[in-house]
C-alpha cells in the first residue's frame, strides 16, 4: 500500500493543486485513463466542499487528504498498515482512495444523511440562509456519481469524504484491460 497526505488551507486555490496531485497519484498507480477526469472532478467537489465549510467554521484549520494506492506492487507497505484494503463487500481490493477530512463542525442533523449508501438528502430544497435552489449537499451527489464507491462521515469535529475507484477500469477507446 502506497501513501500520499497532502494538507492544504482553505483557500479556493488550493483545490486546484489538489486535484492536480490526486490525478498524478492516481496516474502513477495505473488507474486508467478514462478514470482521471472523473477523480479530478470528485476530489475537486471533495475539496471545495471543504474549503467552504472550513472558510465559514475553521478558516485557519487545514484540509487533509489521502490518496491511498492499495494495489502497490513491489513497495513496502509502513509498519502497522494493513495489506490490503477491504472493499464495502468484505473483499480484499486493489483500488485507489482518495480521502478528504474537512474539521468543520457538520452542522447536519443524522436525519439529513439519510441515503444508506452515499448519506445524502436528495429532496432537500434549501441553502443553509433558507433560500430555494440547489442544496448545500449537490456536491456530495455529484461525487457519488463519479466514485465508485462513496462514504460519507459527518461527525461533530468534521467530515470524512472517501471516494474509490477500482485498479483495471477498462478504456472504452481499448476495450477491457487484458488479463495477466
Amino acid at each position: 500500500m502506497a501513501l500520499v497526505q497532502l494538507t492544504i488551507s482553505a483557500l479556493p486555490a488550493h483545490v486546484r493543486t489538489a486535484r492536480l496531485m490526486a490525478t498524478a497519484v492516481a496516474r502513477r498507480a495505473g488507474i486508467a485513463e478514462s478514470a482521471l477526469d472523473e477523480i479530478r472532478l470528485a476530489v475537486g467537489e471533495a475539496c471545495s466542499r471543504a474549503v467552504e465549510a472550513h472558510r465559514v467554521h475553521c478558516p485557519s484549520r487545514p484540509i487533509q487528504l489521502d490518496l491511498v494506492d492499495s494495489g502497490a506492487r513491489g513497495t513496502d507497505t509502513p509498519a502497522g498498515a494493513p495489506e490490503e484494503r477491504a472493499s464495502h463487500n468484505g473483499s480484499a481490493a486493489q483500488r485507489f482512495e482518495v480521502v478528504v477530512f474537512d474539521r468543520a463542525p457538520a452542522t447536519e442533523s443524522a436525519a439529513t444523511f439519510d441515503d444508506p449508501h452515499t448519506g445524502i438528502d436528495l429532496d432537500a430544497d434549501t441553502s443553509p440562509n433558507g433560500v430555494s435552489g440547489l442544496s448545500p449537499d449537490v456536491g456530495l451527489a455529484v461525487i457519488a456519481g463519479l466514485a465508485d464507491e462513496v462514504s460519507i462521515e459527518p461527525h461533530e469535529d468534521g467530515t470524512v469524504v472517501r471516494m474509490s475507484w477500482p485498479f483495471g477500469k477498462s478504456d472504452p477507446d481499448t476495450g477491457p484491460d487484458p488479463v495477466g
